[in-house]
């Protein structure tokens, strides 16, 4: 099983549809950050709805891979989180707090354009692309 990662404009798009093995996670960052090196996107979106419970090595993992993303020069926003996840992130140590989160899919590309806009950077999905 591999995860998508889809790319609309300046923007890679990633889903996770169901509870996923460590090594799979582990495959995601990898093809995630190796995207962000070979399109030059300046943003991404998570989206994690589909995610009833979260356990400490994939929270990690995706605490990581956000900030390698913000390292890279990207922005990144986790959608879908529900209380449940949240709930659990929290009493594992793990809020996530650098991290922007949006309820919807929507909202969070909303969020992350503003984000972009905010910082400088081209707004998402418009095929152009800054990363100085």
């Amino acid at each position: 099983m591999r995860i998508p990662i889809l790319r609309l404009g300046n923007v890679l798009l990633t889903s996770i549809q169901a509870d996923i093995p460590d090594d799979l996670v582990q495959d995601l960052q990898s093809s995630l950050l190796g995207q962000l090196e070979r399109t030059g996107a300046i943003g991404v979106v998570l989206d994690i709805t589909s995610l009833d419970v979260i356990d400490s090595y994939m929270a990690r993992v995706l605490s990581e891979t956000a900030a390698m993303a913000r390292l890279m020069g990207s922005e990144v926003v986790i959608t879908g989180m529900n209380p449940m996840v949240a709930v659990t992130l929290i009493e594992m140590g793990r809020s996530l707090e650098q991290i922007t989160t949006a309820l919807t899919l929507e909202q969070g590309v909303e969020k992350l354009k503003a984000r972009l806009n905010e910082t400088g950077s081209s707004s998402a999905g418009d095929g152009a692309h800054d990363r100085s």
